[in-house]
């Protein structure tokens, strides 16, 4: 069977040098700016949105941005007038992958954020983040860490997301940061249709995120494009023996005839979605969290005047939440 990945062997890693750092978002009511300080990631996720064609060797060579920290601070030291929205680390693979234990730029790249009180929040799947749990704990007004948990289920998770570590012990790592003091968040994203989206797995997490004292949770189906659907069909040979029903129903579930149109995204039936995050939903309320992230606010910047070190009277994160 073909995999999206090389099974025997672990991905290489190789330095490249960036132009810039900072990149503009908008999503949905959010915006802000992402930092990648890697690209192609270890974690593997079959599912994975960031594997365009410009990065064919995304699960199997690791680049490190080695002047990111440099860049970063050189960026936000020529700002223009207006305003630094909050930082979004990382939007296209996973800033605590394996490779930042060997070139530490997620840890550099904080340490500039918080430099310049510039909020931020994380998203990743990773454990590792608890080598930098005192780095986030100094900064906890101002900054936020999300995880993606797709599954409880380890039979599961090692078909579609083989470099990731358990739920139980990213749960574990989420504990230990919310007993700090610093605000944690669930993103169960994607939902995989047939696949995760059962209410015993739902159930699991949403329970585990209480028992970890999360205070936000969000859910999102998957989204299907050319290269994701190629993936996706590996995946049901390896979780089924009836993959050719599974690759049926999403068809009709995802309303689409092969082949897919390459870089065209395809989104699953809305009713089917509607009615399973309004049970998702229910469920993150009844156990006393909130659905949804909160909005960030960035800080104004005038070119007139210079970057200082956190000033006591910028207003902090904690102040929009």
């Amino acid at each position: 069977m073909e995999l999206w990945y090389n099974k025997n062997s672990a991905p290489t890693f190789d330095i490249k040098t960036s132009k810039s750092i900072l990149h503009h978002f908008i999503f949905g009511n959010y915006k802000g700016h992402t930092l990648n300080v890697y690209q192609g990631c270890q974690h593997r996720c079959g599912y994975c949105y960031a594997t365009y064609e410009w990065s064919p060797e995304f699960y199997d060579k690791i680049y490190a941005k080695n002047n990111a920290p440099e860049l970063l601070e050189n960026e936000i030291k020529n700002w223009r007038s207006g305003t630094i929205d909050p930082v979004m680390i990382s939007s296209a693979t996973d800033a605590y992958q394996p490779a930042e234990l060997k070139y530490e730029l997620t840890r550099k790249c904080i340490k500039v954020l918080q430099k310049y009180n510039i909020p931020y929040y994380v998203f990743t799947k990773s454990t590792l983040i608890s080598r930098d749990l005192e780095l986030h704990e100094r900064y906890k007004s101002n900054c936020f860490i999300v995880w993606s948990i797709t599954t409880h289920d380890e039979s599961i998770r090692r078909c579609i997301e083989p470099g990731t570590p358990p739920a139980s012990a990213m749960f574990k790592t989420i504990k230990n940061f919310g007993n700090r003091g610093i605000r944690t968040a669930v993103n169960i994203d994607p939902i995989i249709p047939l696949i995760t989206d059962s209410l015993e797995n739902i159930d699991m997490i949403i329970t585990s995120c209480k028992t970890a004292g999360v205070k936000n949770v969000y859910g999102a189906f998957l989204r299907i494009r050319f290269d994701i659907w190629q993936r996706m069909k590996s995946i049901f040979k390896l979780l089924s023996k009836e993959s050719d029903l599974l690759i049926q129903h999403y068809k009709k579930l995802y309303n689409f005839t092969e082949p897919i149109r390459y870089n065209y995204n395809l989104n699953i039936d809305k009713n089917y979605e509607a009615r399973f995050l309004r049970i998702v939903d229910k469920k993150v309320r009844e156990n006393g969290m909130s659905i949804g992230f909160p909005g960030l606010e960035g800080i104004s910047y005038d070119k007139r005047t210079k970057f200082k070190n956190v000033d006591k009277n910028q207003l902090a994160l904690t102040d929009y939440i």
